[in-house]
């Protein structure tokens, strides 16, 4: 309207762009764990200073992406059995307050239509198609911290998800770990569909549980490679 200022347009800046494109490389298995970062190589690929460069990577650092060694150089992080126990931990703190949020506050008609994705990912599974299993347990989880509204929360817990979305591409995940975590989605969804906080609860804190486990087995025994 005449006589208000104009409001400024948010454009990406390079640095979070590179840090963007980096991360999604690292997290879809085109750089593998261990191997070495030339930020040089990125700079010069891009057509930027090392600046956005260097604030690029210091937030993959951040986020225990990269590793940077002393005399030695950036290389891509092995994630481990810790990370593994770190990021679960910090998922069932997060997501065991938000279930119970979402219990009450996520409308009837929306627990509904996940259940039915759920059911729909379990089908594709069975007979080999993983994708709409991933893209299900995705928004899954992501519509239940959303549900709480609370800001913070949602960006913590997104914090997570590019390691979780990592182990996925570094590792099979079989058909019996679908049947398992669908089993729990299932149990969710139903719970807070009855708006029954505790059993929700219950059930979201048992699969994290058993993600956390079952992610563990796979990489001592190898199913995940690093």
């Amino acid at each position: 309207m005449p006589g208000q200022p104009a409001k400024s347009l948010v454009v990406e800046s390079i640095s979070d762009q590179l840090y963007r494109i980096l991360r999604d490389r690292i997290t879809s298995g085109a750089y593998a764990p261990g191997s070495r970062f030339d930020p040089q190589a990125v700079a010069t690929e891009f057509g930027v200073s090392r600046t956005p460069v260097r604030e690029a990577l210091a937030r993959l650092e951040h986020d225990q992406l990269i590793e940077t060694r002393p005399r030695s150089g950036t290389f891509v992080a092995r994630p481990g059995v810790t990370d593994v126990h770190e990021v679960c931990q910090l998922r069932k703190g997060i997501e065991w307050l938000a279930t119970g949020i979402a219990a009450t506050a996520m409308p009837l008609g929306r627990i509904a239509e996940l259940r039915a994705e759920v059911v729909e990912a379990l089908e594709h599974a069975e007979k080999g198609d993983y994708e709409p299993f991933f893209a299900s347990d995705t928004r899954l989880h992501t519509e239940i911290v959303a549900a709480t509204g609370n800001e913070r929360l949602i960006r913590v817990r997104s914090s997570t998800e590019p390691f979780v979305q990592w182990l996925r591409i570094l590792g099979a995940t079989g058909p019996h770990r679908i049947a398992g975590s669908t089993h729990r989605h299932l149990e969710i969804l139903d719970a807070m569909a009855r708006r029954d906080v505790a059993a929700a609860q219950t059930a979201a804190a048992v699969h994290l549980d058993e993600v956390e486990e079952w992610t563990v087995a796979d990489m001592e025994s190898h199913a995940i490679t690093t």
